[in-house]
């Protein structure tokens, strides 16, 4: 029997593969963030209340942390809170190196939150967003309090309800301005934020 001779490969096609190959073998740039003291009692507090429920500590990430920070500081500058804005503070604008996104509370647009974290630096799993406003400015000690009384946000924070059989990796804290933002995430991230001076 003959076997007919292989044809090559279209270049394309050879590109295509060649991308794949590093893409899979990059390693992520070095995320330079810092925590300011009230971040830093953000996550304090919240890995205190974790743990009066029996439960383990979550790493500190430095690419959940800036995005965290990043979108905080976005909210800040960029979205109008108002109860008639039918877009939610898990939205982003179109004024950064970002797919911007109008969140509504149908969670239509669930997927452009779930993916900030990779497409911004490359944090290589979903991340999931908990966010609080104050006009008179986010502190954490108001933060948690109200995401405790939240059925929304507590389940996340303390992995019950829909979130009792994930176990979070990472988190990223940030507060700027009127808003509070953390980020959960199932994979870990070899990086941990500093303090800033």
């Amino acid at each position: 029997m003959k076997i007919a001779p292989m044809k090559p490969l279209p270049l394309f096609v050879l590109m295509l593969l060649l991308c794949m190959l590093t893409s899979a073998t990059r390693t992520p740039e070095k995320v330079s963030v810092c925590l300011s003291d009230e971040e830093q009692l953000l996550y304090d507090m919240i890995m205190q209340y974790r743990k009066s429920k029996g439960l383990k500590p979550i790493p500190l990430s430095a690419r959940l942390s800036q995005v965290a920070q990043i979108h905080a500081r976005d909210l800040v500058e960029n979205y109008a809170f108002a109860p008639d804005n039918p877009c939610n503070p898990h939205s982003w604008s179109d004024k950064g190196k970002w797919s911007p996104c109008c969140y509504t509370n149908d969670h239509k647009q669930a997927q452009c939150m779930w993916d900030k974290p990779k497409e911004i630096n490359g944090y290589d799993a979903p991340g999931y967003e908990i966010a609080y406003y104050s006009s008179k400015g986010a502190s954490a000690e108001e933060g948690l309090s109200g995401w405790k009384k939240s059925p929304s946000h507590n389940p996340l924070i303390i992995n019950s309800g829909m979130w009792k059989k994930i176990e979070w990796k990472a988190i990223g804290i940030g507060i700027y301005g009127q808003y509070g933002i953390v980020w959960f995430g199932e994979h870990p991230d070899d990086q941990e934020p500093g303090s800033c001076p």
